[in-house]
């Protein structure tokens, strides 16, 4: 069962959503201030967070920002009537793993929640491993327990920096443009959110690297995107 905490503050969406996410495949929590949404994330598990943006006590970006801030790896799906494109960057940028603009409908909902369920285990399954560990010099990859260990400390990843780091360490030398690690990762490949890619590239190296200016990992492929090193 998906364990689904959903943040809003429009009683018909909330019935809507809860009329089609049904045991035995959904377990819905809902709430709709921020505040209730950040201790009962805290306090439980879930497998992904539908997140309004405007809500009466915390804009959702914030949510999403201090989940990510708390190294809370929960998919999270963002809603809004706002549809201006720095919204979504915005968003995106803070970790948001989707967006979807308000009035949506129910069946492009229920696509995207599938889609995010599903799209971590298909990264894992891509990804050559060695009794579910993938060995790149001093870093560790432990895919069924989402761990992973650089000079033996260990990395607290957002689950976007975890599947494009078990995606690339998956094929060593492969360039990845950033068209194809948004198609791969996000799902999606609108060429406005590419800066996206490089933004979580960059939060990346800086966790991983011993120097930034000589990354021993993640390389990039000049004028073309980037490759794990060999």
């Amino acid at each position: 069962m998906n364990n689904i905490l959903l943040v809003e503050d429009d009683p018909q969406i909330t019935q809507l959503l809860n009329l089609h996410m049904h045991r035995p495949f959904y377990s819905v929590t809902a709430c709709d201030r921020a505040m209730v949404a950040l201790n009962k994330w805290m306090n439980s598990d879930y497998h992904l967070v539908i997140l309004d943006i405007m809500l009466p006590d915390m804009n959702g970006i914030e949510v999403c920002r201090q989940i990510r801030a708390q190294n809370g790896r929960t998919p999270i799906l963002m809603l809004s009537s706002l549809s201006e494109e720095t919204d979504k960057v915005t968003a995106l940028e803070m970790g948001a793993d989707d967006y979807l603009t308000k009035p949506f409908g129910i069946f492009e909902l229920m696509a995207r929640v599938k889609a995010l369920l599903r799209r971590g285990n298909e990264v894992v399954e891509k990804a050559p491993t060695r009794d579910g560990l993938i060995l790149r010099g001093e870093l560790a990859i432990d895919v069924d327990k989402k761990k992973v260990t650089v000079r033996g400390n260990r990395l607290e990843l957002t689950p976007k920096e975890f599947d494009l780091l078990l995606l690339m360490a998956g094929q060593p030398g492969k360039t990845f443009t950033r068209h194809d690690l948004l198609e791969l990762i996000w799902g999606f490949a609108f060429q406005e959110y590419e800066h996206t890619v490089t933004s979580h590239i960059n939060r990346l190296r800086i966790k991983l690297e011993k120097n930034l200016n000589k990354p021993e990992y993640i390389l990039t492929t000049w004028g073309k995107g980037y490759r794990f090193a060999e």
